[in-house]
């Protein structure tokens, strides 16, 4: 009898088990999030094979940002980019400020003050060499240790990149296991795939400021409207996800689809 016993709560548990998988749906067109899709809609291939979805909500929640910045020669003409994001922090969302050469260097600690980020704006210092991927990893890897809110990274960079010591796969890695989505903001186009690749594996974004300036009005608003708009979907069964993760959309229309699993 006890086994018996056993066996059918280990079936009760199996069904009641399931992995979670934040997904980013951009029109491909407009670049505004698609905020009304079903779970019915998702098709969901984990290493090949299909993964039944059980529900589709919308990810809420406070926010943990690192703006990590670009402190190149160049790197300058983007910060007038990261004033107007830090004007969107809610008010118990918190940010915090790296600038990057050769790795990554904390300037402000996360806050909810948009007084002290203001401030720490001014404290960068241009002229490095950048090393995008390296700073990237360090970053990731150091900078979430006392996070507790939904993590995102979002690197404002001139989209130039040094000597990295570190590959964009060691960068994957280190995302997925902290549970941190990439949203770059370039302006020159000669890492563009470096940079859609790092947002599409991880749940993010992609943005050209070219694309922002075009839009009209400030690119905070915009940015953080495509950080704020993920699912969060819940898949059956326990499994862990794989690197191989392939999110589409059943319905007709071309889109921007990115996916980060969660622990």
């Amino acid at each position: 009898m006890l086994r018996v016993t056993f066996l059918l709560l280990a079936a009760v548990v199996g069904a009641w088990s399931s992995t979670r998988l934040l997904v980013t749906v951009l029109d491909q067109r407009s670049g505004r999030p698609v905020a009304d899709l079903k779970a019915e809609e998702f098709r969901i291939q984990d290493e090949g094979t299909p993964r039944a979805v059980q529900a589709a909500e919308r990810a809420s929640g406070l926010l943990d940002v690192m703006m990590l910045l670009d402190a190149s020669l160049v790197g300058a003409i983007v910060q007038p980019v990261a004033e107007s994001l830090i004007e969107q922090l809610q008010s118990k969302d918190q940010m915090a400020i790296a600038s990057f050469a050769s790795s990554a260097d904390l300037v402000q600690d996360f806050t909810s003050s948009k007084e002290l980020l203001r401030r720490a704006l001014l404290r960068v210092k241009y002229g490095n060499v950048p090393s995008v991927l390296d700073a990237l990893y360090a970053a990731i890897e150091d900078g979430f240790h006392e996070s507790g809110f939904r993590r995102v990274l979002i690197l404002l960079t001139a989209g130039l990149e040094g000597s990295s010591r570190m590959s964009e796969r060691d960068v994957l890695r280190v995302a997925r296991r902290r549970n941190v989505s990439i949203y770059p903001v370039y302006v020159l186009g000669s890492g563009r795939s470096l940079f859609e690749n790092l947002a599409r594996q991880t749940g993010g974004a992609w943005f050209a400021v070219r694309d922002l300036k075009r839009a009209g009005g400030p690119p905070g608003p915009r940015i953080f409207e495509v950080v704020r708009s993920p699912y969060i979907l819940t898949l059956e069964g326990d499994l862990s996800l794989g690197e191989r993760v392939r999110v589409e959309i059943a319905r007709p229309g071309r889109f921007q689809v990115s996916a980060l699993p969660l622990d």
